[in-house]
């Protein structure tokens, strides 16, 4: 597949050499799905260390799962993305889960919405995109749609009826040392969609801050990056907590998080699910849109994705 196709197509599976070699790597999909109570994410991926596997991570409100298969089980499609692990299958249409009779379900996707895209930003690291030597490569396949559906969670439903869905992905060889990232697209007063990571990034001889973040309202998209020159004026954070503000030109962006209970996930160094982070998928975030010194958006979010990774 040429490389310029995957880099405007980052759904697709990005490492089919790397089933060849031993060279370490791991590629991760997410796929969040939050009604008005609860989430449940679901993170089908494979890893490379000189071994090769594949594996499905659950995260919901009270638990997290780490289920691990064979190479063997992974297969893919290019066009339209496609990935099955076991008996499990991901699209960005629907999900369907069968990892046993604990956990097991199928939920569909409609409407979905996704940023704005160009030859220089062909997703939401801009020109980082066509870095080659990036640890970590992130990209958003899709900021909100709608989701309906039931999974079976240990003989408890969680149903989905018209609810809100968010797709996602990373590959590469390592997650950043430290970084935050939150989602949300639950927000009380608005249809609003939000996304945000800050990561200490090495790039070859040096490291640096970098920044990615899109709110969209109303259908308007408002994106605050280290390659559009957005400084971060304020960036306070604890284990479970962060206060922070963006400033691009004359819009500015506070952003504040409450974490509630976290679950235990599996993260690649060195292409090594070694490192383990914390998720909630159940936090609060709020957040103020100001263009000068007047509030253009208010408003917060439950049901948010929040990781919180010091070094």
């Amino acid at each position: 597949m040429n490389k310029f196709y995957l880099i405007k197509h980052p759904d697709l599976f990005q490492g089919e050499k790397y089933l060849k070699s031993d060279k370490n790597y791991f590629e991760g999909w997410y796929f969040k799905t939050s009604n008005s109570n609860e989430t449940i994410s679901f993170i089908p991926g494979i890893n490379v260390d000189g071994n090769k596997k594949a594996f499905v991570q659950v995260i919901t409100n009270d638990s997290s799962y780490f289920i691990d298969y064979d190479i063997k089980d992974f297969d893919f499609k290019f066009d339209p993305f496609f990935i099955r692990i076991g008996k499990n299958t991901f699209s960005k249409d629907k999900v369907h889960i069968d990892i046993n009779e604990n956990i097991k379900g199928d939920i569909e996707y409609s409407n979905s919405q996704n940023i704005n895209s160009n030859i220089i930003s062909p997703n939401i690291m801009g020109p980082f995109s066509y870095v080659p030597f990036m640890e970590c490569n992130h990209a958003i396949l899709c900021m909100k749609n709608v989701a309906n559906g039931v999974i079976k969670i240990n003989n408890h439903n969680i149903n989905f009826n018209n609810d809100n869905g968010y797709i996602e992905k990373d590959w590469g060889y390592s997650f950043p040392k430290s970084y935050i990232w939150c989602q949300g697209n639950s927000f009380k007063n608005s249809n609003a969609s939000f996304m945000l990571s800050i990561a200490d990034i090495p790039f070859k001889v040096f490291d640096f801050r970098g920044i990615i973040c899109v709110l969209i309202v109303e259908n308007t998209e408002f994106r605050f990056t280290t390659y559009n020159n957005t400084k971060l004026l304020k960036y306070d954070i604890s284990k479970d907590f962060f206060d922070i503000i963006l400033q691009k030109g004359e819009y500015s962006l506070n952003v504040k998080s409450q974490n509630y209970i976290s679950h235990r996930l599996s993260a690649p160094v060195k292409g090594k699910m070694e490192k383990y982070i914390f998720e909630s998928v159940s936090s609060l975030i709020s957040i103020t849109l100001k263009k000068n010194n007047d509030v253009i958006f208010s408003d917060s979010s439950t049901n948010c994705g929040l990781e919180i990774v010091q070094k």
